[in-house]
C-alpha cells in the first residue's frame, strides 16, 4: 500500500520524535528475550550501562537522594525516579537534535509501523504476564491468619488493596481474564485497536488502585497506560468520529510492509512465533508450574495452621503473667502454613511487620524441632533459633529454646479465635446490609 503523503504538522512530527525515543527507552527490548543463551550477557552489559548512567546523572544533575535505592519490591524508588528524569531528559535532547537534522522530512509514515509493532509488543507482554498470573491466583493471595489477625488500622494502605484483591478468587481471576484478552488482541495485527482500548481500560484501572492505595509501582503501571494512549491518540481521526459523533469510519490507511518474496513470509512468521512463545507460552507454562508446585502436599508438620493462645511463659525460670507490661513477652503465636507465622510481640529479634514479629520455620518431625528463620520482603534470612517441641494433645503446644542466652519455656493453646471473613461468604438472597 503507498503511504499517504499528507504532511504532517510540526506538533505532530515533534511529539512523535519524542515518545519515539523514550518509549524506546522505556520499553528497553533488549530485555525481552534475556531468557535466550547470550541475549542476557547482552541485556546485562546494556543494563550495567544505564545504571552508570543513571548514578551519574543522579551525582551531577538531579540529584533526587544522595544513595540511590535501586528497584525493589517497589518500582518507585530514587534509583527509579532519576532514571525517569534521565530518560526524558535524553527524549527531550534527541527529540531537538533530530528535529532540527530533520527539519525539512514531513512525515514518518513507514517508521511509525515500527514505533506501533514494538509498542503494542511491549503493551502485549505485560498485560499477557499480568493477566496469566492472576488466573492461576498467583498474584493476590488469600488473606493469612497473620493478616486476618492484624487489626484493620494497622495495615498500610498498599497491604488493604492486595488483601481486597486476593480475598476473591473471582475478581482476580475477572481482572486476569480481561489482561489476558487485552494482550491476546494485541498479538493481532487485525485487533490492535481493540486491544488498546482493553489495554487502556485495564491498566487505567491498575493505575487508579495504584496511586489510591500509594502501591509502589506507580510509575510502571502510568507507563504502561502512556504506552497504550500515545498508540490510541494516532488513530485518533478515526476513533473520534466513531465514538463521539456516531459516524462511520473508514480502513486505516497506515503503512504495513508488503511481503512478496517467500523468505520475507516466513521471516516474519518466525519472529511472530517467537514472540507468541516468549510471550504467551512460556509466561503460561511457568504460571502453571508454579501452581501445580503450590497444589503438592506440604512437608508434614507437628501443628496446622492456627492461632495459638500463650499460656505460660517462662524465662530463665521466672513466669511473665499475661497481664506483664513486658513488650518482649509472646502474647499469641500464629502458624500460617507449613512454612511461615507470626508471634506478638515487639521483639526486634523478628522482624516485625504490623505489630507482629514474623519467621519463617521448617520442621523436623523425627527429632521434634524446628528451626526458625527471621526473613523480610528483602528476602534476606537470618537463622533466629531451634525450638524443641512436644504435643502431649491436640490443642497444646510446649516449645523449649534458648534466646539470646537465655532458656525460654513457652505452652501453647490453641486458640477458638473464628474469623468470619475466612468463611468466603456470599450471598444471592440478603435481607439487610451487613
Amino acid at each position: 500500500m503507498t503511504p499517504p503523503r499528507d504532511p504532517w504538522p510540526l506538533w505532530q512530527r515533534t511529539l512523535f520524535r519524542f515518545f519515539c525515543v523514550y518509549l524506546l527507552l522505556q520499553t528497553a527490548p533488549w530485555d525481552w528475550f534475556s531468557e535466550i543463551p547470550g541475549i542476557a550477557t547482552l541485556s546485562a552489559a546494556v543494563n550495567w550501562g544505564i545504571d552508570q548512567a543513571v548514578r551519574a546523572a543522579n551525582a551531577h544533575l538531579f540529584h533526587v537522594r544522595e544513595t540511590l535505592v535501586p528497584p525493589n519490591g517497589s518500582g518507585d524508588t530514587s534509583w527509579a525516579w532519576t532514571h525517569l528524569w534521565l530518560m526524558l531528559s535524553i527524549a527531550a535532547l534527541a527529540c531537538a537534535v533530530w528535529s532540527v537534522i530533520d527539519r525539512k522530512r514531513q512525515g514518518y509514515w513507514r517508521l511509525v509501523w515500527w514505533f506501533r509493532t514494538l509498542v503494542r509488543y511491549y503493551v502485549a507482554s505485560y498485560a499477557l504476564s499480568y493477566g496469566i498470573i492472576k488466573l492461576f491466583l498467583l498474584q493476590m493471595t488469600f488473606p493469612s491468619l497473620t493478616q486476618m489477625s492484624t487489626p484493620l488500622g494497622d495495615l498500610l494502605p498498599m497491604r488493604l488493596s492486595w488483601l481486597f484483591l486476593g480475598y476473591s478468587s473471582h475478581y482476580q481471576f475477572f481482572s486476569g481474564a480481561m489482561e489476558t484478552v487485552a494482550g491476546l488482541l494485541l498479538l493481532n495485527r487485525r485487533t490492535v485497536t481493540l486491544g488498546l482500548i482493553a489495554a487502556a481500560g485495564a491498566f487505567l484501572n491498575v493505575v487508579m488502585i495504584n496511586l489510591s492505595y500509594d502501591v509502589p509501582v506507580k510509575l510502571f503501571s502510568m507507563h504502561l497506560l502512556l504506552s497504550c494512549l500515545v498508540l490510541l491518540a494516532m488513530d485518533a481521526p478515526r476513533l473520534a468520529p466513531f465514538f463521539l459523533l456516531n459516524l462511520a469510519v473508514p480502513a486505516t490507511t497506515a503503512w504495513e510492509p508488503v511481503h512478496t518474496r517467500p523468505w520475507q513470509h516466513y521471516t516474519r512468521r518466525a519472529a511472530k512465533g517467537l514472540f507468541v512463545v516468549v510471550l504467551l507460552v512460556m509466561p503460561l507454562w511457568r504460571a502453571w508450574q508454579t501452581y501445580r508446585a503450590q497444589q503438592l502436599p506440604r512437608a508434614a508438620v507437628p501443628f496446622g495452621a492456627a492461632i495459638y493462645d500463650v499460656k505460660h511463659y517462662v524465662l530463665n525460670g521466672d513466669t511473665i503473667p499475661p497481664s506483664s507490661a513486658d513488650s518482649l513477652r509472646w502474647r499469641d503465636v500464629i502458624f500460617d502454613n507449613a512454612m511461615q507465622g507470626s508471634v506478638n510481640t515487639r521483639d526486634t529479634l523478628f522482624w516485625q511487620r504490623y505489630r507482629r514479629g514474623v519467621f519463617r520455620y521448617k520442621a523436623d518431625t523425627a527429632t521434634h524441632t524446628v528451626a526458625v528463620w527471621r526473613t523480610s520482603f528483602l528476602l534476606d534470612s537470618t537463622y533466629l533459633f531451634t525450638w524443641r517441641y512436644e504435643q502431649p494433645d491436640s490443642s497444646t503446644v510446649r516449645l523449649w529454646s534458648a534466646l539470646r542466652r537465655d532458656s525460654l519455656y513457652v505452652e501453647l493453646t490453641r486458640s477458638t479465635r473464628h474469623f468470619q471473613l475466612a468463611e468466603r461468604q456470599f450471598h444471592w438472597l440478603s435481607e439487610y446490609n451487613r
